[in-house]
C-alpha cells in the first residue's frame, strides 16, 4: 500500500471526528468535510484500481442514503450537514456494511438523545457553562446528531471490506 493510499484512508476517521466535535461545538457540519469524505474515496478508489462495479455499489449506496436523509431534513427531522455526511459516509461503507452503519447511527443517536434530554433536566444555574453548553441545555433546542453519525461510522469502517482491502 502507498503512502498515498494510506493517507487517504485517514481521511473518514478524520473527518469523521472532525464532523462530530464541530456539530457538538457549533450545532454545523460544513459541506467541506462531506466534500473532504466523497474525495478521500474517490481517491482511494482510484489507486486502488476499485472495479466499476463496486464503485457503482458505493455511490448507489450514498445516493440511497442521500435520498432518506433530504426526505428526513424537508420534514424537519434531521440536518442538512447531518444528511450530507450519513451519505458520504455511506459511501465508503458499500452495501455490504450500509445497513449496519445505518444501525449503529440510529442507536448511538438514541444513547444521545438520552444523554442531552437528561442533561436538559439538570438546572443551568448550577455551573457556569460555555456557549456550545448552553446551546444544548436549551429545551427543546437541536441534537448534534453528527456526534452519532461519526460513532456509527468510526465503528463499522474498521470492518468494511475498503478497509481490509486496502490495508491486507
Amino acid at each position: 500500500m502507498s503512502a498515498v493510499t494510506s493517507l487517504l484512508m485517514m481521511v473518514f476517521p478524520v473527518a469523521m471526528a472532525f464532523s462530530a466535535a464541530n456539530d457538538l461545538f457549533t450545532m454545523k457540519i460544513p459541506n467541506r468535510i462531506s466534500l473532504a469524505l466523497i474525495g478521500g474515496f474517490l481517491g482511494v478508489a482510484l489507486l486502488t484500481w476499485m472495479p466499476m462495479e463496486t464503485f457503482g455499489i458505493h455511490l448507489a449506496c450514498a445516493v440511497a442514503v442521500l435520498a432518506f436523509t433530504f426526505a428526513l431534513f424537508a420534514k424537519n427531522l434531521l440536518g442538512g450537514g447531518d444528511a450530507k455526511l450519513m451519505a458520504a459516509g455511506a459511501l465508503w461503507m458499500g452495501s455490504a456494511h450500509v445497513i449496519e452503519y445505518l444501525a449503529f447511527v440510529t442507536i448511538f443517536g438514541g444513547v444521545l438523545c438520552v444523554v442531552i434530554l437528561g442533561y436538559r433536566r439538570v438546572p443551568a444555574g448550577l455551573l457556569p457553562l460555555p456557549d456550545w453548553a448552553q446551546r444544548l441545555h436549551t429545551a427543546g433546542g437541536p441534537i448534534p446528531y453528527g456526534i452519532a453519525i461519526a460513532a456509527g461510522g468510526l465503528m463499522v469502517f474498521p470492518t468494511t471490506e475498503l478497509f481490509h482491502a486496502v490495508m491486507a
